[in-house]
């Protein structure tokens, strides 16, 4: 009955226009951001990480990524508009033309990729993109612990984003044979992950999974980037870097927390230039000694 329900409030806020919708959300998060337990994670994560500027230079990028929370999650009730609406440069998704052509010859060559985003931006899109591009995606996702939100989520992604593998057990042997077969495997990797490795970002160490680094060892395709950066505008820059080599040790073999720490190393290059559309309000430093 929960699930009806959600799916009804999905489907009538949907009609409504997404740009007055998005800007209230916006407006909404910054005005109770401020309020919220995670308000000081959030500053914590800030003054670590900037250093060099005032208190207010941080507190400006941290409300400007509440403004961005907000907006990203009004903008789910439009993701599968925006799937159906997808060309090269249309709507709210700006694909430049390098991007445009690693999409291409993905799916001309079916090779498979192992493709890498960010709490960046709105970080739904770039999975948007690449399955209204017709690459055949497979991505891993954290399953919501309310089962009818968790129905719901999984019903929007699915029809807009290609099939969708909860995180568990069995995800890298059904990801490790999606590559195998040519498909586009992605993920979000920078959350905290208590079994990972270690990295440095920002200077500090912290945990991240380290699954797609063990899945280019299994299956050898190709490791790339996407992040979506929101324009002032309303629309959204979405790039794609061009593949990047893991780590070899001597033996040639992929060094899985060396990998991860050069991949961590692009996600902190991306938030240093957009500081204030990462999701700072998430604990990612912990229970590192």
């Amino acid at each position: 009955m929960l699930y009806v329900g959600l799916l009804i409030l999905y489907g009538s806020f949907g009609l409504l226009p997404s740009r007055p919708m998005t800007a209230f959300a916006g407006w909404l998060m910054r005005t109770i951001g401020p309020h919220l337990a995670e308000h000081q994670i959030g500053c914590d994560n800030l003054r670590h990480a900037f250093p060099d500027k005032d208190d207010t230079a941080r507190a400006a990028i941290l409300s400007e990524a509440w403004t961005n929370l907000g907006r990203v999650g009004a903008e789910f009730l439009y993701l599968a508009r925006w799937g159906s609406a997808y060309s090269e440069n249309v709507a709210a998704i700006n694909i430049d033309e390098r991007t445009a052509a690693q999409f291409r010859e993905l799916h001309d060559k079916k090779t498979g990729a192992l493709v890498f985003a960010a709490h960046l931006g709105n970080w739904e899109l770039p999975a948007i993109a690449a399955h209204a591009a017709g690459l055949q995606t497979v991505l891993l996702f954290r399953r919501p612990s309310v089962r009818a939100v968790a129905r719901l989520i999984q019903a929007i992604r699915t029809s807009s984003m290609g099939e969708l593998v909860a995180s568990g057990l069995s995800a890298p042997v059904v990801l490790a044979r999606a590559a195998a077969q040519g498909k586009y495997v992605g993920m979000l990797v920078d959350q905290h992950e208590r079994k990972g490795v270690p990295v440095a970002f920002f200077g500090r160490m912290c945990f991240a999974n380290p699954l797609i680094a063990l899945l280019a060892r299994q299956c050898a395709a190709p490791i790339h980037g996407v992040r979506s950066v929101r324009l002032k505008n309303g629309q959204y820059s979405l790039e794609m870097t061009p593949p990047i080599d893991p780590v070899r040790d001597d033996r040639g073999d992929i060094d899985v927390a060396a990998t991860m720490q050069r991949i961590t190393g692009v996600i902190e290059n991306w938030v240093r230039e957009n500081p204030g559309q990462w999701l700072w309000v998430h604990r990612r430093w912990r229970d590192v000694p």
